[in-house]
């Protein structure tokens, strides 16, 4: 899976680390309905630095499709709002 997070550029994650990558999306959620602006701020750095961790980045030159676009780490709660899927920013 390729997934871009904005204004970084583009990883290669195996599918393998979308359970951990789905724990930290569900508590982002919990913290964005609870309003918690320090738990989001916190869980968001997290759940890129495991994007980050766990993938491979992609050349600058590689425009590969994006199957995931994640906000950048300096996102706030409003635009973060915007991207949000039913289940999340990650499916699953």
């Amino acid at each position: 899976m390729i997934v871009r997070i904005m204004g970084e550029g583009q990883v290669r994650l195996d599918d393998s680390h979308l359970a951990e990558l789905n724990a930290l999306d569900d508590e982002l959620l919990r913290e964005m309905e609870g309003g918690d602006e320090a738990g989001f701020r916190r869980t968001l750095q997290g759940l890129l630095d495991a994007v980050r961790r766990l993938g491979s980045p992609l050349p600058d030159e590689a425009l590969e499709p994006s199957e995931l676009i994640l906000p950048a780490p300096d996102a706030t709660l409003a635009e973060v709002r915007e991207m949000l899927r039913d289940d999340g920013l990650i499916p699953g």
